[in-house]
């Protein structure tokens, strides 16, 4: 048996290099990048820096997280993989899966979140991470959404921002939910202390925020928002969400706070790797108001992974080449999040294999969205699946980590910095109501 493994191994290390030859030969054909170079010979330009080879540990893989022995045989295994980061959620669902002060003081979670045998479950990750050689950076999943039924949202009620008609929620990935106003000084400050109770007291080789981090273009209607908007302006929000100069106005927003967010990360933990993973940038910033081509140019965000969960290779290969995703490679770490699978939608190995070898052709690394799906939900048997990622991964790409904190990881926190925040605005006073549109389907960026 230990033979036919070894045998099966090698076999798909060979095909690998084959695909990777043909990969190389066929991207810059069907591809051009921004000055009408192929991208391969704009791989050439782009500096030198390890391959980002990534996962996300999610919800879904708490099982395996919060059991001590579990987690560290995942971590091992990663690592043996040829794995350099692991991205775990930390904010989800309104509640903070590890013990946290912040929550606990703004009692908007009454207990702490611990694993199996009472342990605190991300500083043994972080702990065991550094122990194996790989970048743990916690992912903000959350960011400004909130279930409209979460202790956060229910006593926080004006900190919800809303639609013209007055509604609160929409449909994402996660259900019906809320968004929290991103405009707000408390809302803020809430996302700053707990983004620097993560990255300050853990030691947390950085932080990530993905497509939450934004606020849907449906929504800034509320009495504070359209008071803040009439202040600088002189005008009242336009009716339509998508007019222009209404859209740059709220990303232009997000971007300043993402921007002080940035630096007070950075003054807490000198180093920290700022992370982000949007979708892609037409999608991004039109329908979800993040700026994050700006985020990489003014040095807001330090690495970036571009959420394309496409299931083919034609509808998935054209946004390798992209301008900015080009553009912003050259300035810091870029790669490309691919799905490895959901509990009803398997992604095949060999798709996985094929989206690897043409981002690397294209110069840029890749992440995995999810660890449970990596080996344990596809349509091929777990140990083909890791021979697969193996031979992939063959090739050594160490990231430098940080040295660790001094101070000893754990729940206690001091008080995190204020951060400058705009005074709120007056009461609105004589707003009119808003001509409703009628409603369209949003393109999800999954699809």
């Amino acid at each position: 048996m230990a033979r036919r493994r070894r045998l099966l191994a090698a076999t798909l290390l060979l095909v690998g290099w084959c695909c990777s030859l043909l990969l190389h030969l066929a991207l810059p054909a069907i591809a051009q990048g921004p000055a009408g170079r192929p991208a391969a010979a704009q791989s050439a330009a782009a500096p030198q820096r390890a391959e980002l080879r990534g996962v996300w540990l999610t919800a879904n893989d708490m099982p395996v997280l919060r059991d001590r022995e579990r987690m560290q045989e995942a971590v091992a295994r990663l690592a043996q993989l040829g794995f350099n980061t692991l991205y775990p959620v930390v904010w989800n669902g309104g509640m903070a899966y590890y013990p946290s002060n912040v929550v606990v003081e703004r009692q908007i979670q009454d207990f702490s979140y611990r694993g199996l045998q009472g342990q605190d479950v991300l500083g043994e990750l972080i702990a065991e991470g550094r122990r194996q050689g790989v970048l743990v950076i916690p992912w903000f999943e959350f960011g400004f959404m909130a279930p409209l039924d979460s202790e956060l949202a229910r006593r926080n009620r004006a900190w919800l921002t809303q639609k013209q008609d007055g509604g609160l929620t929409s449909i994402s990935a996660a259900g019906e939910v809320a968004w929290l106003n991103p405009f707000r000084p408390e809302v803020q400050q809430l996302i700053t202390d707990l983004v620097l109770e993560v990255v300050g007291t853990y030691g947390a080789d950085g932080i990530q925020f993905d497509d939450h981090m934004t606020l849907p273009r449906e929504f800034g209607y509320d009495p504070f928002t359209t008071a803040l908007y009439r202040r600088e302006t002189g005008r009242n929000p336009p009716a339509n969400p998508a007019d222009g100069a209404w859209v740059k106005w709220r990303a232009d927003k997000i971007t300043a706070f993402m921007d002080r967010l940035s630096k007070a990360v950075k003054a807490r933990r000198p180093g920290a790797v700022v992370s982000i993973s949007p979708n892609y940038y037409d999608f991004a910033y039109k329908l979800q108001l993040q700026d994050w081509l700006t985020w990489v140019r003014r040095g807001i965000a330090d690495e970036l992974l571009v959420q394309i969960y496409r299931q083919d290779m034609p509808s998935y290969t054209p946004h390798l080449v992209r301008p900015e995703v080009q553009e912003a490679r050259q300035r810091i770490p870029t790669a490309i999040a691919i799905l490895s699978g959901q509990r009803n939608r398997p992604t095949p190995i060999d798709l996985m294999q094929q989206k690897v070898f043409a981002n690397r052709q294209a110069g840029l690394g890749v992440a995995f969205f999810y660890l449970e799906s990596l080996w344990s939900l596809g349509p091929e048997p777990p140990e083909q699946r890791k021979a697969v990622l193996a031979s992939l991964f063959a090739a050594p790409a160490p990231r430098v980590a940080m040295p660790p904190p001094t101070a000893t990881p754990g729940p206690a926190v001091s008080p995190a910095p204020r951060i400058t925040v705009p005074a709120p605005p007056p009461p609105p006073m004589g707003f009119p109501g808003a001509t409703l549109l009628p409603r369209s389907p949003q393109p999800l960026p999954w699809a």
